[in-house]
């Protein structure tokens, strides 16, 4: 897959104590730079969030659904859902859709009490847990970085110093990830969300 539906570069990192997600800001469609504010990074429970490479109605669409379902889960199930079952869910979505996909790649990461775990989804809903992970237009830039400098054991702030790295070196030989930075932390105390520069 090759093109705008992949336009972005998203990164997950699973730390010691919680699991980072990061994209960058510009929005394109082929050369061109629809926005440079585009908002990659969401939410999905107070300690689950996805970060999404694609189309932006793609990336939208998924994660308000995914939202949605998480909440519905928690109520029938009477506690909150977890990292695995969220992840689960995705794919199911995304499976589901596989004749008219969404265009999309997907990095989801929480905290649970199983700790942090991030997963990675294709448009199909392919699903693989790793220690770290990149994809979408910048993924084989970044993941040079990650490859080079990951360490298992490393805590939330060296993980979100990396992220920030291996944006920053794709958006330097990728023309469809620019801008700046959105870094998502999730601990066992909720989620922060930091805004980085790309310079």
């Amino acid at each position: 897959m090759s093109g705008f539906p992949e336009s972005a570069t998203i990164i997950g990192i699973v730390c010691k104590d919680g699991v980072v997600l990061a994209a960058e800001k510009r929005i394109t469609y082929g050369s061109l730079i629809m926005s440079r504010v585009g908002k990659k990074v969401f939410k999905i429970t107070n300690r689950i969030g996805i970060t999404v490479a694609g189309l932006v109605a793609d990336m939208q669409v998924l994660s308000k659904e995914l939202e949605a379902m998480s909440r519905m889960y928690s109520m029938e199930q009477r506690r909150p859902i977890g990292v695995r079952s969220a992840a689960n869910l995705l794919s199911n979505i995304l499976y589901e859709r596989k004749m008219m996909p969404f265009f999309s790649q997907t990095i989801i990461g929480g905290f649970d009490d199983g700790g942090p775990a991030i997963y990675t989804l294709d448009l199909m809903g392919s699903l693989l847990k790793d220690a770290y992970a990149a994809a979408g237009s910048g993924s084989e830039i970044a993941l040079g970085t990650l490859e080079r400098h990951f360490k298992e054991g490393i805590d939330v702030n060296e993980g979100k110093d990396l992220a920030v790295r291996a944006i920053k070196a794709a958006a330097r030989r990728d023309t469809q990830s620019g801008e700046g930075i959105d870094v998502m932390v999730i601990t066992d105390k909720g989620i922060d969300i930091f805004e980085e520069s790309i310079t």
